[in-house]
């Protein structure tokens, strides 16, 4: 299994192309906070990009620029031009001088809040991945690519953007380096990406310390400590946290008896779930599923 593309597919993550604007110098725009997490691409020319606390980015073509919480910022041709609010427009959006010309494909992102958190809250607010240095020619590529379908009228075309829009996702994440622990981390370690990978692949399992460590042939110690130091928590504590994901999906999406979603993320007995649930949601599976909205969705 892929951890990352658990979480991803777990958390509905969904792009959508809000808006491919051409501006010509001088000109500027204000994004408000958004709802969900937003990019933006550039597909040709030059911009400006700034974030409050930030330091300036001036992006390049092929550059992508991801704000997973949504931030509210400028984009400009120049630090010293007047950016009006941004208005979303159907289509593309002109809008500017008689100068100099830069295209950029503007999405968002939608995503269950319930689950969202246990990736977004772990990226940085802004997380920019340029074309180049190396690093960053997938992104170069996909990013032209994308400046291909935008506007298109081709057979597929807006299917296309749409999965364009999610692969960037996947590869601005790849691009970045965590510095603090996490499971995001842990997956740039390879011993403790596969001890992940097999708690997503059988998470139902009663896994013991002891039985995941025979798996990664490593021992109980070193898996321990090598997992602790690039996740942050032991292995089972990670997994505890992940059931109680799957299971709160369940309890929002299905009818299934809470003893079956019980059992299907590895408890025997429905009171020991209860009280796992509990412990990592504030209140038992139950009163949770009663209270679910669909407030609880968040879509752009």
């Amino acid at each position: 299994m892929d951890p990352l593309a658990d979480v991803i597919d777990l958390a509905r993550v969904r792009g959508a192309l809000l808006s491919s604007v051409r501006a010509s110098a001088p000109w500027g725009l204000a994004l408000p906070q958004g709802d969900g997490a937003s990019f933006h691409a550039v597909t040709s020319g030059t911009a400006w990009m700034c974030v409050a606390e930030h330091e300036p980015i001036q992006l390049m073509p092929g550059d992508l620029v991801l704000l997973p919480t949504g931030a509210p910022h400028t984009m400009s041709s120049d630090l010293s031009v007047d950016c009006p609010p941004y208005v979303k427009t159907p289509g593309e959006l002109a809008i500017g001088g008689t100068g100099a010309v830069t295209t950029l494909a503007c999405a968002g992102y939608s995503y269950d809040l319930e689950v969202a958190p246990r990736l977004m809250s772990l990226l940085p607010t802004v997380l920019h991945v340029p074309a180049d240095p190396a690093e960053g020619r997938d992104v170069a590529a996909i990013v032209e690519l994308l400046a291909g379908e935008v506007g298109g009228r081709g057979a597929g075309s807006r299917t296309a953007v749409a999965r364009l829009i999610d692969l960037l996702l996947i590869v601005a994440i790849r691009a970045w380096q965590p510095e603090a622990p996490s499971w995001l981390a842990g997956l740039h370690d390879p011993v403790v990406a596969r001890a992940l990978a097999l708690l997503h692949e059988r998470p139902g399992e009663a896994w013991t310390l002891e039985g995941l460590a025979r798996e990664v042939h490593l021992s109980r110690a070193t898996l321990a400590r090598r997992f602790a130091a690039a996740v942050g928590e032991p292995p089972l504590a990670y997994l505890a946290g992940w059931r109680m994901d799957l299971a709160a999906r369940r309890l929002r999406s299905s009818t299934d008896p809470i003893g079956e979603i019980a059992r299907e993320v590895g408890y025997s007995s429905e009171y020991a779930f209860n009280r796992a649930f509990t412990r990592h949601r504030g209140e038992p599976p139950g009163r949770y599923r009663r209270g679910s909205l669909p407030a609880r969705w968040r879509t752009r």
